[in-house]
């Protein structure tokens, strides 16, 4: 089936979201995985079972928007998606960090 290219544009941003979505997600397990620790082969069957979740969730999303069939610019937007997703949790650690820097200062002169 031939999508326009408005159709395109609008999977092209599903996919970005599902990228992003996928990447918080991994993020959130990263948190947990340093407030409880975990051995290196409770890790491996974590990361295994994610990835599985995260391949059922892509292959939802891609059949859901694309009718069963592997559009690449579907896999570009979740690339796109992952990375702007990345970038935008750095920016976020880094706005925190010094929001937090700024309080301690704020605290310790009042």
């Amino acid at each position: 089936m031939i999508l326009g290219i408005g159709t395109e544009a609008g999977v092209f941003l599903y996919a970005g979201l599902s990228g992003m979505t996928v990447l918080f997600a991994y993020n959130i397990l990263s948190c947990l995985r340093k407030i409880i620790p975990h051995n290196s082969i409770a890790m491996g069957i974590e990361d295994l079972l994610f990835w599985i979740a995260a391949s059922g969730y892509f292959f939802g999303r891609m059949y859901e928007t694309t009718y069963g069939s592997i559009r690449w610019f579907f896999v570009l937007g979740v690339v796109c998606g992952a990375g702007t997703g990345g970038l935008l949790l750095r920016l976020a650690v880094k706005i925190w960090a010094k929001l937090k820097k700024d309080l301690e200062k704020y605290k310790k002169s009042g």
